[in-house]
C-alpha cells in the first residue's frame, strides 16, 4: 500500500497561542517490514522485471504538490492488532501513555495519535508579548509514559526552546517517564570540528534536552549516527526510507534501470543501504568541493548512469544547491531521468526555485517537518511517517524491538 498523508493547517489562537487542531484522518503507511510491504494487484514491486503502471496521481499541472490519499482503510492493518484492541477497549497500560504536541508540526502529530487510537494530551502553549514560551499541562501525567511531538525545525531557536520548557512541565508534573519525540533534529550539520574554534552544536543541544529531563529520545534520520552518541541517554534512531521505499516500489521503473547516487561522499552509506534494499541497485556517487556553508561545486561522477533512472538520496533538503548541481551532473553524463529523495524537506530560500527548474522527474520528502503551502510545485510529493513513527512509540511503550521493523 503506498503512503498517504491528508494534510490540515493547525490554527493558533491569536490572543492565546494555544494549540488547536483541525481534525483530519487519513490512511497510513504500512512499515511492518520491508520484507512484507503489499501492494494492490495493479502494483508491482520495483524488482519485477514486467513494469506495470501504479494508480497514483501524475505530477500535477496547477502548481501543486502531489499528497497521495488513498481511499478505503482508515487504519493500517498492522495497528489492527491486540495492542489496538486493548486500546480502544481502554486498556491500563494505554492510559498510562500521553501524547503530547509543541507548535512545530501539529498536523503530523494529530495523525499520530489518530493511528494509534489516542488523542492528544491538551496542552496550553503561548507567546508573550516579549516573545518568551509559557507551557501549561492541562491534564495529570502523574506516573505516565509522556511523549513530546516536537521537531526543531525553523525557527529552530524557538522549536527547541518550546520543547525544554514541555519536557520541564512534565518533569515537574511527575511524569514517570518522558521521551523526546523529534522527527527532524536541528543543529544536527553540526557534529564535528571541520576547523579550528569551531563549535559542536549537536552536543550541546543534546545535553540541553537531556538537562531538561528527558528519559528518552526518539528522532528520525539523523544527519550522521554519531549525533546518537551526543546523548547521554538512550536514542532510537527511526529511519524514513521505508516510506520512501513503499512509494518508489510502486512506480513504473524496471530493476535494470535503476541507479541510486548519493550527492556526496559523505552519504555514501546512506545510499548504499537505500540500494541494498531497492532490489540491490547500482551505486553511483558525485563528489562535491564545499567551498562554504551552503556552497558547493560538483567536480566529478563515479559510476554509471547513462540512459538510467537516477534516484538521488539525501537525508535533507535545504537550499538544494548540492542536490541540483549533482542532478544538472547526471542528466549531462546522460541519465534518462532523476528523483530527488530525501526525508527533511527544510527548503530554505532559493530551494523551491531550484527543484521546480526542471532537473527532476519528482522530488519525494516526508511530512518530518512541516511544509508550507507556499513551497508546493508540481514534482513534489509528500509522504507521511506518521504511522511509523507510532508504530515505534508503541514498541517503545510495550517495551519491544524497534530495530525489527526496519529489518
Amino acid at each position: 500500500m503506498a503512503s498517504s498523508l491528508l494534510l490540515s493547517s493547525p490554527h493558533l489562537s491569536s490572543s492565546s497561542s494555544s494549540l488547536v487542531f483541525s481534525s483530519s484522518a487519513s490512511s497510513l503507511f504500512n512499515a511492518t517490514s520491508l520484507q512484507n510491504l503489499a501492494f494492490n494487484e495493479s502494483r508491482c514491486r520495483i524488482c519485477t522485471p514486467k513494469c506495470v503502471r501504479c494508480d497514483l496521481p501524475e505530477p500535477s499541472s496547477s502548481g501543486k504538490a502531489i499528497i497521495p490519499v488513498l481511499n478505503g482503510r482508515t487504519l493500517p492493518k498492522f495497528l489492527e492488532s491486540a495492542r489496538m484492541e486493548k486500546t480502544v477497549n481502554g486498556n491500563s497500560n494505554s492510559n498510562r501513555l500521553k501524547l503530547f504536541s509543541g507548535t512545530a508540526n501539529p498536523a503530523l502529530s494529530q495523525e499520530i495519535a489518530c493511528g494509534m487510537g489516542l488523542e492528544l494530551g491538551k496542552i496550553y502553549i503561548k507567546r508573550f508579548a516579549d516573545g518568551e514560551i509559557y507551557v501549561q499541562l492541562q491534564e495529570s501525567v502523574r506516573g505516565c509514559d509522556v511523549y513530546l511531538i516536537q521537531p526543531t525545525c525553523p525557527p529552530a531557536n524557538e522549536n527547541l526552546m518550546e520543547l525544554q520548557i514541555m519536557i520541564d512541565a512534565c518533569r515537574r508534573a511527575s511524569a514517570k517517564n518522558i521521551t523526546a519525540v523529534i522527527p527532524y533534529f536541528g543543529y544536527a550539520r553540526a557534529d564535528r570540528k571541520t576547523q579550528g574554534r569551531e563549535s559542536i552544536a549537536a552536543k550541546l543541544v543534546a545535553n540541553l534536552i537531556t538537562k531538561a529531563g528527558a528519559d528518552r529520545v526518539l528522532a528520525c534520520d539523523l544527519h550522521s549516527g554519531q549525533s546518537m552518541g551526543y546523548f547521554d541517554i538512550p536514542v532510537d534512531h527511526v529511519q524514513c526510507q521505508p516510506v520512501i521505499l513503499d512509494y518508489l516500489a510502486s512506480k513504473m521503473i524496471c530493476s535494470n534501470d535503476l541507479v541510486v547516487v548519493s550527492p556526496d561522499v559523505g552519504g555514501v552509506a546512506r545510499a548504499r543501504a537505500f540500494a541494498k534494499k531497492l532490489s540491490d541497485a547500482p551505486l553511483a556517487i558525485v563528489d562535491k568541493r564545499r567551498h562554504g556553508h551552503n556552497l558547493a561545486e560538483v567536480m566529478n561522477l563515479i559510476g554509471d548512469v547513462k540512459g538510467k533512472v537516477a534516484v538521488m538520496v539525501d537525508d535533507m533538503i535545504d537550499t538544494a544547491g548540492t542536490i541540483t548541481k549533482g542532478a544538472a551532473l547526471l542528466h549531462d553524463e546522460g541519465a534518462r531521468e532523476v528523483y530527488a529523495c530525501c526525508s527533511h524537506a527544510v527548503f530554505s530560500p532559493p530551494a523551491v526555485e531550484r527543484l521546480s527548474g526542471g532537473l527532476f522527474q519528482e522530488v519525494i520528502v516526508t511530512n518530518t517537518l512541516p511544509v508550507a503551502e507556499k513551497n508546493y510545485f508540481p514534482q513534489l510529493t509528500i509522504l507521511s511517517v506518521a504511522n511509523l513513527l507510532g508504530e515505534t512509540i508503541w514498541r517503545i511503550h510495550d517495551d519491544s524491538s524497534v530495530s525489527s521493523i526496519f529489518q
